[in-house]
Protein backbone atom coordinates (compact mmCIF):
# COMPACT_ATOMS: atom_id res chain seq x y z
CA UNK A 1 0.00 0.00 0.00
CA UNK A 2 1.45 3.57 -1.32
CA UNK A 3 1.24 6.29 1.11
CA UNK A 4 -0.40 9.77 -0.59
CA UNK A 5 2.36 12.65 -0.46
CA UNK A 6 2.29 14.77 2.28
CA UNK A 7 1.50 18.24 1.97
CA UNK A 8 2.94 20.34 4.92
CA UNK A 9 6.83 21.77 4.81
CA UNK A 10 7.29 19.53 7.96
CA UNK A 11 10.49 17.90 7.69
CA UNK A 12 10.29 14.28 8.82
CA UNK A 13 13.83 13.28 10.01
CA UNK A 14 14.18 9.29 9.74
CA UNK A 15 17.48 7.11 11.62
CA UNK A 16 19.06 5.12 8.55
CA UNK A 17 20.75 1.68 9.44
CA UNK A 18 23.96 3.44 8.07
CA UNK A 19 23.79 5.97 11.12
CA UNK A 20 22.98 8.87 9.85
CA UNK A 21 19.48 11.32 9.66
CA UNK A 22 18.80 12.81 6.53
CA UNK A 23 16.28 15.46 6.34
CA UNK A 24 13.44 13.77 4.18
CA UNK A 25 10.22 14.64 2.83
CA UNK A 26 9.36 13.17 -0.64
CA UNK A 27 11.85 11.33 -2.51
CA UNK A 28 14.54 13.81 -4.82
CA UNK A 29 12.79 13.15 -7.89
CA UNK A 30 12.14 15.94 -10.30
CA UNK A 31 9.30 15.22 -11.84
CA UNK A 32 7.68 14.15 -8.56
CA UNK A 33 6.64 10.28 -8.34
CA UNK A 34 2.82 9.68 -8.19
CA UNK A 35 2.97 7.19 -5.23
CA UNK A 36 5.79 6.80 -2.76
CA UNK A 37 6.42 5.42 0.43
CA UNK A 38 9.68 5.85 2.76
CA UNK A 39 11.02 2.59 4.88
CA UNK A 40 13.57 2.18 7.13
CA UNK A 41 16.97 1.84 6.04
CA UNK A 42 18.86 2.91 3.17
CA UNK A 43 21.07 0.99 0.02
CA UNK A 44 24.62 2.53 0.14
CA UNK A 45 25.99 2.62 -3.72
CA UNK A 46 29.60 2.30 -3.55
CA UNK A 47 32.12 0.19 -5.45
CA UNK A 48 30.65 -3.01 -4.74
CA UNK A 49 27.50 -2.45 -6.19
CA UNK A 50 26.78 -4.73 -9.81
CA UNK A 51 23.75 -4.91 -12.61
CA UNK A 52 21.67 -7.46 -13.25
CA UNK A 53 19.44 -7.75 -16.41
CA UNK A 54 15.75 -9.76 -16.35
CA UNK A 55 14.78 -7.73 -19.52
CA UNK A 56 15.65 -4.60 -21.05
CA UNK A 57 19.46 -4.67 -21.92
CA UNK A 58 19.51 -1.65 -23.45
CA UNK A 59 18.42 0.15 -20.44
CA UNK A 60 20.83 -1.63 -18.60
CA UNK A 61 23.60 -0.11 -20.55
CA UNK A 62 22.49 3.69 -20.18
CA UNK A 63 22.21 3.10 -16.67
CA UNK A 64 25.33 2.44 -16.62
CA UNK A 65 26.97 4.99 -19.16
CA UNK A 66 25.25 7.75 -16.70
CA UNK A 67 26.61 6.17 -13.59
CA UNK A 68 29.74 6.56 -14.57
CA UNK A 69 29.16 10.06 -16.04
CA UNK A 70 27.11 11.61 -13.31
CA UNK A 71 28.25 9.80 -10.51
CA UNK A 72 31.85 8.44 -11.45
CA UNK A 73 30.30 5.09 -10.11
CA UNK A 74 30.89 2.02 -12.39
CA UNK A 75 29.12 -0.83 -12.28
CA UNK A 76 30.33 -4.62 -11.39
CA UNK A 77 29.32 -7.82 -13.18
CA UNK A 78 27.19 -9.13 -11.19
CA UNK A 79 29.39 -11.82 -9.66
CA UNK A 80 32.28 -9.69 -8.10
CA UNK A 81 29.00 -7.89 -6.57
CA UNK A 82 27.86 -7.68 -2.87
CA UNK A 83 24.69 -5.57 -3.94
CA UNK A 84 22.92 -5.56 -6.92
CA UNK A 85 20.51 -3.18 -9.07
CA UNK A 86 18.20 -5.36 -10.93
CA UNK A 87 16.22 -4.20 -14.11
CA UNK A 88 13.43 -6.46 -14.45
CA UNK A 89 10.36 -7.02 -17.05
CA UNK A 90 7.39 -7.32 -15.41
CA UNK A 91 4.77 -7.92 -18.09
CA UNK A 92 1.12 -7.57 -16.33
CA UNK A 93 2.37 -3.89 -14.83
CA UNK A 94 0.76 -1.25 -15.73
CA UNK A 95 2.62 1.80 -18.00
CA UNK A 96 5.15 3.54 -15.98
CA UNK A 97 7.77 1.70 -13.49
CA UNK A 98 8.08 0.55 -9.89
CA UNK A 99 11.49 0.83 -8.08
CA UNK A 100 12.04 -0.94 -4.49
CA UNK A 101 14.89 -0.30 -2.99
CA UNK A 102 16.19 -2.37 0.30
CA UNK A 103 19.17 -2.55 2.32
CA UNK A 104 21.51 -4.63 -0.18
CA UNK A 105 19.69 -4.38 -3.54
CA UNK A 106 17.90 -1.88 -5.61
CA UNK A 107 14.86 -3.34 -8.07
CA UNK A 108 13.34 -1.79 -11.28
CA UNK A 109 10.43 -3.06 -12.61
CA UNK A 110 8.72 -2.22 -15.66
CA UNK A 111 6.43 -3.76 -18.44
CA UNK A 112 8.21 -2.09 -21.36
CA UNK A 113 11.34 0.31 -22.53
CA UNK A 114 9.89 3.50 -21.81
CA UNK A 115 9.04 2.85 -18.75
CA UNK A 116 12.27 0.71 -17.72
CA UNK A 117 13.95 3.71 -18.86
CA UNK A 118 11.97 6.49 -16.46
CA UNK A 119 12.51 3.81 -13.78
CA UNK A 120 16.36 4.49 -14.30
CA UNK A 121 15.95 8.14 -14.83
CA UNK A 122 14.81 8.15 -11.03
CA UNK A 123 17.14 6.11 -9.86
CA UNK A 124 20.23 8.45 -10.90
CA UNK A 125 18.28 11.47 -9.63
CA UNK A 126 18.11 10.18 -6.22
CA UNK A 127 21.74 9.21 -6.73
CA UNK A 128 22.97 12.26 -7.70
CA UNK A 129 20.73 14.41 -4.95
CA UNK A 130 22.18 12.29 -2.28
CA UNK A 131 25.77 12.48 -3.56
CA UNK A 132 25.21 16.38 -4.02
CA UNK A 133 24.41 16.45 -0.34
CA UNK A 134 26.00 14.04 1.40
CA UNK A 135 29.00 13.25 -0.48
CA UNK A 136 28.54 9.47 -0.61
CA UNK A 137 24.89 7.61 -2.43
CA UNK A 138 23.17 6.80 0.28
CA UNK A 139 19.77 6.30 -0.86
CA UNK A 140 16.77 5.89 1.31
CA UNK A 141 14.82 3.07 0.98
CA UNK A 142 11.48 4.09 -1.12
CA UNK A 143 9.17 2.20 -2.78
CA UNK A 144 7.95 4.04 -5.97
CA UNK A 145 5.35 3.82 -8.44
CA UNK A 146 5.08 6.41 -11.03
CA UNK A 147 3.37 7.11 -14.45
CA UNK A 148 3.19 10.08 -16.34
CA UNK A 149 0.11 12.18 -16.08
CA UNK A 150 0.34 13.26 -19.79
CA UNK A 151 1.97 11.44 -23.23
CA UNK A 152 2.83 14.49 -24.99
CA UNK A 153 5.42 15.96 -22.59
CA UNK A 154 7.33 18.24 -25.11
CA UNK A 155 10.18 20.65 -25.96
CA UNK A 156 10.19 22.99 -29.22
CA UNK A 157 13.46 24.64 -29.76
CA UNK A 158 13.68 27.10 -32.90
CA UNK A 159 17.01 26.81 -35.17
CA UNK A 160 16.01 29.22 -38.22
CA UNK A 161 17.06 32.35 -36.37
CA UNK A 162 20.01 31.21 -34.65
CA UNK A 163 21.59 27.94 -35.43
CA UNK A 164 23.38 25.99 -32.37
CA UNK A 165 24.55 22.47 -33.37
CA UNK A 166 24.68 18.92 -32.71
CA UNK A 167 26.29 19.02 -29.51
CA UNK A 168 24.07 21.86 -28.01
CA UNK A 169 20.87 19.62 -29.13
CA UNK A 170 22.57 16.26 -27.64
CA UNK A 171 23.06 18.51 -24.44
CA UNK A 172 19.23 19.64 -24.36
CA UNK A 173 18.02 15.52 -25.59
CA UNK A 174 20.14 14.81 -22.49
CA UNK A 175 18.36 17.08 -20.24
CA UNK A 176 14.93 16.46 -21.61
CA UNK A 177 15.86 12.77 -20.96
CA UNK A 178 16.81 13.65 -17.15
CA UNK A 179 12.94 15.44 -16.66
CA UNK A 180 10.74 12.46 -19.16
CA UNK A 181 10.41 15.03 -21.50
CA UNK A 182 9.63 12.62 -24.68
CA UNK A 183 8.79 15.00 -27.57
CA UNK A 184 11.42 17.30 -29.49
CA UNK A 185 9.47 19.75 -31.65
CA UNK A 186 12.96 21.01 -34.14
CA UNK A 187 11.66 24.32 -35.59
CA UNK A 188 14.09 24.03 -39.09
CA UNK A 189 12.96 26.12 -41.30
CA UNK A 190 11.60 29.81 -41.47
CA UNK A 191 12.27 33.74 -42.34
CA UNK A 192 15.99 34.00 -40.60
CA UNK A 193 17.18 30.11 -42.68
CA UNK A 194 16.41 26.91 -43.68
CA UNK A 195 18.96 24.59 -41.41
CA UNK A 196 18.39 21.19 -43.17
CA UNK A 197 20.26 19.33 -46.06
CA UNK A 198 17.60 18.75 -48.89
CA UNK A 199 19.11 16.32 -51.76
CA UNK A 200 16.85 17.23 -54.61
CA UNK A 201 17.21 20.86 -54.32
CA UNK A 202 20.83 21.73 -52.52
CA UNK A 203 20.71 25.74 -52.39
CA UNK A 204 17.79 25.24 -50.21
CA UNK A 205 20.99 24.82 -47.24
CA UNK A 206 23.47 26.35 -49.18
CA UNK A 207 21.90 29.52 -49.84
CA UNK A 208 18.69 29.22 -47.97
CA UNK A 209 21.16 28.37 -44.90
CA UNK A 210 22.72 31.51 -45.43
CA UNK A 211 22.40 34.47 -42.19
CA UNK A 212 20.62 34.58 -39.05
CA UNK A 213 18.07 36.73 -37.10
CA UNK A 214 20.99 39.73 -36.58
CA UNK A 215 23.19 38.72 -39.47
CA UNK A 216 21.58 38.37 -42.76
CA UNK A 217 25.08 37.23 -44.55
CA UNK A 218 26.33 35.10 -41.97
CA UNK A 219 27.72 32.13 -43.12
CA UNK A 220 25.29 29.10 -44.17
CA UNK A 221 24.53 26.52 -41.45
CA UNK A 222 22.50 23.61 -41.67
CA UNK A 223 22.05 20.12 -40.33
CA UNK A 224 23.15 17.50 -43.08
CA UNK A 225 21.37 14.59 -43.34
CA UNK A 226 23.96 12.35 -41.56
CA UNK A 227 23.76 14.61 -38.52
CA UNK A 228 20.34 14.72 -38.66
CA UNK A 229 20.05 11.01 -38.51
CA UNK A 230 22.90 10.81 -35.46
CA UNK A 231 20.41 13.04 -33.80
CA UNK A 232 17.45 11.13 -34.30
CA UNK A 233 19.45 7.81 -33.05
CA UNK A 234 20.07 10.13 -29.95
CA UNK A 235 16.82 10.88 -29.09
CA UNK A 236 15.58 7.54 -29.78
CA UNK A 237 18.24 6.00 -27.50
CA UNK A 238 16.13 8.43 -24.25
CA UNK A 239 12.89 7.70 -25.53
CA UNK A 240 12.43 10.93 -27.25
CA UNK A 241 10.55 11.43 -30.61
CA UNK A 242 12.03 14.21 -33.01
CA UNK A 243 9.34 15.86 -34.74
CA UNK A 244 10.75 18.16 -37.73
CA UNK A 245 8.74 21.38 -39.00
CA UNK A 246 9.15 22.66 -42.23
CA UNK A 247 7.13 26.29 -42.27
CA UNK A 248 4.52 26.89 -44.91
CA UNK A 249 3.01 28.72 -46.45
CA UNK A 250 4.32 31.44 -44.76
CA UNK A 251 7.84 31.71 -42.84
CA UNK A 252 9.16 30.58 -46.02
CA UNK A 253 11.69 33.99 -47.07
CA UNK A 254 14.79 31.56 -46.29
CA UNK A 255 13.16 29.16 -49.04
CA UNK A 256 12.42 31.66 -51.51
CA UNK A 257 15.88 33.26 -51.17
CA UNK A 258 17.08 29.71 -52.66
CA UNK A 259 14.64 28.97 -55.13
CA UNK A 260 12.76 32.38 -56.29
CA UNK A 261 10.90 30.39 -58.57
CA UNK A 262 8.23 29.52 -56.01
CA UNK A 263 7.60 32.58 -53.82
CA UNK A 264 4.09 33.52 -53.56
CA UNK A 265 5.60 36.85 -52.87
CA UNK A 266 5.59 39.11 -49.39
CA UNK A 267 5.15 42.10 -47.92
CA UNK A 268 7.11 45.46 -47.27
CA UNK A 269 7.94 44.63 -43.52
CA UNK A 270 8.32 40.52 -45.18
CA UNK A 271 9.45 40.19 -48.32
CA UNK A 272 9.05 37.19 -50.05
CA UNK A 273 7.20 35.40 -47.18
CA UNK A 274 5.05 32.93 -48.76
CA UNK A 275 5.19 29.97 -50.58
CA UNK A 276 2.91 30.36 -54.13
CA UNK A 277 -0.78 28.64 -53.25
CA UNK A 278 -1.71 28.44 -56.99
CA UNK A 279 1.39 27.37 -58.82
CA UNK A 280 1.13 22.92 -59.19
CA UNK A 281 5.44 23.53 -59.73
CA UNK A 282 4.82 24.61 -55.71
CA UNK A 283 3.03 21.42 -54.45
CA UNK A 284 5.48 19.53 -56.71
CA UNK A 285 8.46 20.84 -55.20
CA UNK A 286 7.29 21.02 -51.61
CA UNK A 287 6.04 17.44 -52.11
CA UNK A 288 9.46 16.57 -52.71
CA UNK A 289 10.97 18.28 -49.80
CA UNK A 290 8.52 16.24 -47.75
CA UNK A 291 9.13 13.39 -48.96
CA UNK A 292 13.12 13.70 -48.09
CA UNK A 293 12.29 15.22 -44.60
CA UNK A 294 10.20 11.92 -43.63
CA UNK A 295 12.91 9.93 -44.78
CA UNK A 296 15.01 10.77 -41.82
CA UNK A 297 12.33 10.94 -39.19
CA UNK A 298 10.40 7.90 -37.94
CA UNK A 299 8.00 9.71 -35.64
CA UNK A 300 5.51 9.64 -38.71
CA UNK A 301 4.89 12.81 -37.58
CA UNK A 302 5.55 16.58 -39.10
CA UNK A 303 4.46 20.00 -38.11
CA UNK A 304 3.95 22.28 -41.01
CA UNK A 305 3.05 25.73 -39.16
CA UNK A 306 0.34 27.24 -40.81
CA UNK A 307 0.94 30.56 -38.68
CA UNK A 308 0.83 33.73 -38.86
CA UNK A 309 0.71 33.68 -42.94
CA UNK A 310 -1.47 36.98 -42.99
CA UNK A 311 2.02 39.13 -42.15
CA UNK A 312 3.14 38.54 -45.98
CA UNK A 313 0.27 37.44 -47.91
CA UNK A 314 -0.18 40.79 -49.51
CA UNK A 315 0.32 39.80 -52.85
CA UNK A 316 -2.00 36.73 -53.09
CA UNK A 317 -5.35 39.45 -53.69
CA UNK A 318 -3.33 40.94 -56.82
CA UNK A 319 -2.19 38.17 -58.06
CA UNK A 320 -3.83 36.40 -61.36
CA UNK A 321 -3.03 32.76 -60.81
CA UNK A 322 -4.63 33.18 -57.09
CA UNK A 323 -7.72 34.93 -58.34
CA UNK A 324 -8.16 32.14 -61.09
CA UNK A 325 -7.89 29.43 -58.00
CA UNK A 326 -10.40 31.17 -55.77
CA UNK A 327 -12.83 31.27 -58.85
CA UNK A 328 -12.31 27.49 -59.82
CA UNK A 329 -12.34 26.28 -55.86
CA UNK A 330 -14.96 28.54 -54.67
CA UNK A 331 -12.38 30.28 -52.59
CA UNK A 332 -13.80 33.71 -50.94
CA UNK A 333 -10.79 35.12 -49.08
CA UNK A 334 -7.13 34.85 -48.23
CA UNK A 335 -7.37 32.41 -45.36
CA UNK A 336 -9.61 30.13 -47.48
CA UNK A 337 -6.23 30.31 -49.83
CA UNK A 338 -3.98 29.37 -46.75
CA UNK A 339 -6.46 26.50 -45.97
CA UNK A 340 -6.62 25.41 -49.13
CA UNK A 341 -2.87 25.50 -49.57
CA UNK A 342 -2.57 24.00 -45.98
CA UNK A 343 -4.97 20.79 -46.70
CA UNK A 344 -3.48 20.12 -50.29
CA UNK A 345 0.14 20.01 -49.14
CA UNK A 346 -1.81 17.32 -45.28
CA UNK A 347 -2.39 15.40 -48.18
CA UNK A 348 0.74 14.67 -49.21
CA UNK A 349 2.17 13.79 -45.64
CA UNK A 350 -1.10 11.14 -45.35
CA UNK A 351 0.72 9.84 -48.13
CA UNK A 352 3.30 8.93 -46.11
CA UNK A 353 1.22 7.54 -43.37
CA UNK A 354 2.11 10.79 -41.16
CA UNK A 355 0.17 13.15 -39.17
CA UNK A 356 0.18 16.61 -39.88
CA UNK A 357 1.07 19.19 -36.75
CA UNK A 358 -0.43 22.99 -37.07
CA UNK A 359 -0.13 25.97 -35.20
CA UNK A 360 -3.95 26.62 -33.94
CA UNK A 361 -4.71 28.99 -36.80
CA UNK A 362 -5.36 25.37 -38.49
CA UNK A 363 -7.95 24.70 -36.43
CA UNK A 364 -10.49 25.88 -39.02
CA UNK A 365 -9.48 23.62 -41.68
CA UNK A 366 -10.99 21.01 -42.89
CA UNK A 367 -8.71 18.11 -41.72
CA UNK A 368 -9.21 14.66 -40.68
CA UNK A 369 -8.90 14.67 -37.01
CA UNK A 370 -7.31 11.23 -36.48
CA UNK A 371 -5.14 12.47 -38.61
CA UNK A 372 -3.97 15.69 -37.31
CA UNK A 373 -2.63 17.32 -34.31
CA UNK A 374 -3.00 21.13 -33.58
CA UNK A 375 -1.08 23.49 -31.41
CA UNK A 376 -2.75 26.14 -29.05
CA UNK A 377 0.25 28.88 -28.84
CA UNK A 378 -1.83 32.23 -28.41
CA UNK A 379 -2.76 32.47 -24.97
CA UNK A 380 -4.80 35.43 -25.50
CA UNK A 381 -7.33 33.43 -27.94
CA UNK A 382 -8.73 30.93 -25.74
CA UNK A 383 -10.94 30.68 -28.32
CA UNK A 384 -9.09 28.74 -30.60
CA UNK A 385 -8.23 26.13 -28.26
CA UNK A 386 -12.15 26.00 -27.86
CA UNK A 387 -12.33 25.78 -31.87
CA UNK A 388 -9.48 23.45 -31.81
CA UNK A 389 -11.31 20.95 -29.17
CA UNK A 390 -14.83 21.24 -30.21
CA UNK A 391 -14.07 20.20 -33.78
CA UNK A 392 -12.16 17.49 -32.70
CA UNK A 393 -8.65 17.87 -33.02
CA UNK A 394 -6.13 16.26 -30.58
CA UNK A 395 -4.24 19.36 -29.24
CA UNK A 396 -1.26 20.40 -27.79
CA UNK A 397 -1.42 22.99 -25.18
CA UNK A 398 2.05 25.59 -25.48
CA UNK A 399 0.55 29.04 -24.48
CA UNK A 400 2.93 32.11 -24.75
CA UNK A 401 2.41 33.05 -21.23
CA UNK A 402 4.14 30.58 -19.35
CA UNK A 403 5.58 28.51 -22.03
CA UNK A 404 7.70 30.91 -24.34
CA UNK A 405 10.70 30.40 -23.05
CA UNK A 406 12.29 33.31 -24.85
CA UNK A 407 10.18 35.61 -22.55
CA UNK A 408 11.24 37.12 -19.64
CA UNK A 409 11.59 35.44 -16.21
CA UNK A 410 12.18 38.21 -14.10
CA UNK A 411 10.30 41.83 -14.07
CA UNK A 412 13.67 43.94 -14.51
CA UNK A 413 15.28 41.45 -17.34
CA UNK A 414 15.63 43.46 -20.02
CA UNK A 415 16.44 41.49 -23.00
CA UNK A 416 13.64 39.05 -23.45
CA UNK A 417 9.71 39.13 -24.67
CA UNK A 418 6.89 40.68 -22.86
CA UNK A 419 2.93 40.10 -23.84
CA UNK A 420 1.12 43.31 -22.41
CA UNK A 421 3.38 43.72 -19.42
CA UNK A 422 3.17 39.58 -18.64
CA UNK A 423 6.06 37.15 -18.43
CA UNK A 424 7.27 33.88 -17.90
CA UNK A 425 8.91 33.79 -14.29
CA UNK A 426 9.89 29.98 -12.85
CA UNK A 427 6.72 29.80 -10.70
CA UNK A 428 4.36 30.56 -13.79
CA UNK A 429 5.39 27.52 -15.16
CA UNK A 430 4.62 25.56 -12.32
CA UNK A 431 1.63 26.98 -11.54
CA UNK A 432 0.19 26.80 -14.70
CA UNK A 433 -3.43 25.20 -14.71
CA UNK A 434 -5.52 23.47 -16.89
CA UNK A 435 -8.81 23.30 -15.08
CA UNK A 436 -8.48 26.89 -15.80
CA UNK A 437 -9.81 26.83 -19.31
CA UNK A 438 -12.99 25.20 -18.48
CA UNK A 439 -12.34 22.30 -20.66
CA UNK A 440 -15.48 19.96 -21.17
CA UNK A 441 -15.48 16.92 -19.39
CA UNK A 442 -16.04 14.92 -22.76
CA UNK A 443 -12.94 16.99 -24.65
CA UNK A 444 -10.41 16.54 -21.78
CA UNK A 445 -9.08 13.09 -23.61
CA UNK A 446 -8.39 15.47 -26.53
CA UNK A 447 -5.65 17.34 -24.99
CA UNK A 448 -2.31 15.11 -25.64
CA UNK A 449 -0.13 17.43 -23.22
CA UNK A 450 2.07 20.17 -22.82
CA UNK A 451 4.62 21.82 -24.68
CA UNK A 452 7.39 24.87 -24.18
CA UNK A 453 8.60 26.92 -27.17
CA UNK A 454 12.28 28.58 -27.25
CA UNK A 455 11.69 31.12 -29.81
CA UNK A 456 15.27 32.39 -30.87
CA UNK A 457 14.53 35.84 -31.85
CA UNK A 458 17.14 37.15 -28.59
CA UNK A 459 18.87 33.93 -28.55
CA UNK A 460 22.08 34.63 -30.62
CA UNK A 461 24.73 32.50 -28.16
CA UNK A 462 24.56 29.25 -25.75
CA UNK A 463 24.38 31.76 -22.50
CA UNK A 464 21.46 32.99 -23.19
CA UNK A 465 19.98 29.55 -24.71
CA UNK A 466 20.87 28.27 -21.09
CA UNK A 467 19.88 31.29 -18.90
CA UNK A 468 15.73 30.68 -20.59
CA UNK A 469 16.04 27.01 -20.24
CA UNK A 470 17.31 26.45 -17.32
CA UNK A 471 15.38 25.73 -14.72
CA UNK A 472 12.35 26.37 -16.61
CA UNK A 473 12.36 23.28 -17.95
CA UNK A 474 12.38 21.16 -14.81
CA UNK A 475 9.05 22.81 -13.75
CA UNK A 476 7.69 22.20 -17.04
CA UNK A 477 8.55 18.64 -16.17
CA UNK A 478 6.71 18.21 -13.15
CA UNK A 479 3.46 20.15 -14.75
CA UNK A 480 3.40 17.98 -17.62
CA UNK A 481 4.27 14.51 -15.35
CA UNK A 482 2.75 14.74 -12.30
CA UNK A 483 -0.75 15.15 -11.02
CA UNK A 484 -1.80 18.48 -10.13
CA UNK A 485 -2.58 17.33 -6.28
CA UNK A 486 0.90 15.86 -6.31
CA UNK A 487 2.46 19.26 -7.29
CA UNK A 488 3.71 21.74 -4.28
CA UNK A 489 5.95 24.28 -5.07
CA UNK A 490 7.83 25.05 -2.43
CA UNK A 491 8.79 21.39 -1.87
CA UNK A 492 9.66 21.85 -5.72
CA UNK A 493 11.91 24.19 -5.24
CA UNK A 494 13.29 22.57 -2.18
CA UNK A 495 14.23 19.21 -4.48
CA UNK A 496 15.86 21.81 -7.42
CA UNK A 497 18.73 22.98 -5.13
CA UNK A 498 20.26 19.82 -6.19
CA UNK A 499 19.69 20.20 -9.94
CA UNK A 500 21.14 23.95 -9.84
CA UNK A 501 24.45 22.15 -8.87
CA UNK A 502 24.36 19.46 -11.84
CA UNK A 503 24.07 22.81 -14.34
CA UNK A 504 26.57 23.98 -12.32
CA UNK A 505 28.68 21.36 -12.62
CA UNK A 506 27.88 21.14 -16.30
CA UNK A 507 29.23 24.74 -16.87
CA UNK A 508 25.12 25.79 -17.83
CA UNK A 509 25.00 29.72 -17.88
CA UNK A 510 21.14 28.96 -16.53
CA UNK A 511 19.16 31.11 -13.61
CA UNK A 512 19.44 30.72 -10.46
CA UNK A 513 15.89 32.08 -8.61
CA UNK A 514 17.75 31.36 -5.03
CA UNK A 515 20.11 34.02 -6.24
CA UNK A 516 19.23 35.77 -9.30
CA UNK A 517 22.94 37.37 -9.47
CA UNK A 518 24.91 34.27 -9.86
CA UNK A 519 24.23 34.65 -13.59
CA UNK A 520 23.32 38.06 -14.62
CA UNK A 521 21.03 38.25 -17.62
CA UNK A 522 23.28 37.93 -20.86
CA UNK A 523 22.49 40.35 -22.91
CA UNK A 524 21.32 40.49 -26.31
CA UNK A 525 21.72 43.15 -28.74
CA UNK A 526 20.49 42.40 -32.35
Amino acid sequence: MYLVKPFSLAILFVLFSLNFTIAQQQPEIIPIPANYQLNPGAFLWDSKVGIRLEGFPNQGNYLQQEALRLLDMPLLEIESASKTIVIKKVNDLKPGYKINIQQNSVTIEASNETGAFYGVISLIQLAHAAKEKHGEIALPNWEIQDSPRYAWRGIMLDESRYFFGMEKVKQLLDHMAYYKLNTFHWHLTDAPGWRIEIKSFPKLATVGGIGNQSEPNAPAAYYTQEEIKEIVRYARERMIQVIPEIDMPGHATAANRAYPEHSGGGSEKYPDFTFHPAKESTYAYLSQILHEVDALFPSNMMHLGGDEVSFGNQMWPKDPDVLKLMAKEGLTGMKDVEDYFFERMADTLFRFNNKVLAWDEMATANLPKDKTIIFWWRHDKKEQLSLSLKNGYPTVVCPRIPFYFDFLQKEDHKYGRKWAGAFAPLEAVYHFDMDAFGIKKEEEDLILGIQANLWTETVPNEERFDFLMYPRIAALAEVVWSQKEDQAYPSFMSRLAAHLKKYKAEKLYYYDPLDPDHHPEPVYEP
